[in-house]
């Protein structure tokens, strides 16, 4: 699916090269078929004007909108297992299912980095295509609507990929969800996470043992967001 390969591109941090092949990008759209035209045509101008505007700040922009809190995060798992260990587990076997379809992570982004998956999607028979991206339906609603609320541009994205998705999954309820939703990207949302997860390193002999362990058990199989990736290049992802 070319409207999918392109999407993924749109998705990932905004490089150089990207900015160098937005004429591509339209004439690869020019020959996609799995969209209506008129959605196709949205696409193309959602290319044009994104990639008109000047790459440092929509660099900063990115940073902000999907590296700041968790809400908007890019790393599907994020929002199906948090910090818990089902997580690593979950990873294996995300690397599992890109390895035999031949593929391998040429970058520094985490497997469940949304633009590597929908990269693997686009490797795999249309059938299979679709029933990957309706597994992640669930979280493709949810990150399309807040991001329209934060009256994102790339909340439309989000909605050619439910349409690619041929998913069923009602999405009528999530607008008053997401707007009850208290914000985690103000600076007094992030200072209380900075609070919480912080390391009392100086501890009474007796508080210092359980204090360690409880540390080391929050954090065993947490994972750090490798958002700026200035070394993929405009084909980096997953290569076959």
């Amino acid at each position: 699916m070319m409207s999918l390969k392109v999407i993924s591109r749109l998705l990932d941090y905004p490089s150089e090269e990207l900015w160098q092949h937005r004429d591509e990008l339209i004439t690869a759209l020019e020959q996609a078929d799995e969209l209506p035209f008129t959605r196709v045509v949205q696409l193309m101008m959602f290319v044009r004007e994104y990639l008109n505007d000047d790459l440092l700040d929509m660099q900063a922009q990115y940073c902000e909108l999907f590296d700041r809190g968790r809400a908007t995060s890019l790393l599907l798992f994020e929002h199906v297992h948090g910090e818990s260990r089902d997580r690593g587990q979950a990873m294996v076997d995300l690397m599992a299912q890109y390895q035999q379809q031949g593929l391998q992570i040429d970058c520094r982004e985490l497997p469940d980095h949304l633009p590597i998956y929908l990269e693997y999607l686009t490797a795999l028979a249309p059938n299979q295509t679709r029933e990957g991206l309706n597994d992640i339906a669930p979280i493709l609603a949810l990150l399309g609507e807040r991001l329209k609320q934060r009256q994102s541009r790339f909340g439309m994205l989000f909605d050619l990929l439910l349409e690619l998705s041929d998913t069923a999954i009602e999405t009528s309820q999530l607008s008053d969800k997401v707007a009850s939703e208290a914000r985690d990207d103000t600076p007094e949302a992030l200072d209380a996470v900075w609070e919480e997860e912080q390391v009392k390193f100086f501890a009474d002999e007796k508080t210092c043992g359980s204090e360690v362990s409880a540390h080391q058990q929050r954090f065993a199989n947490a994972v750090v967001p490798q958002y700026l990736n200035l070394d993929a290049g405009y084909n980096a992802g997953v290569q076959k």
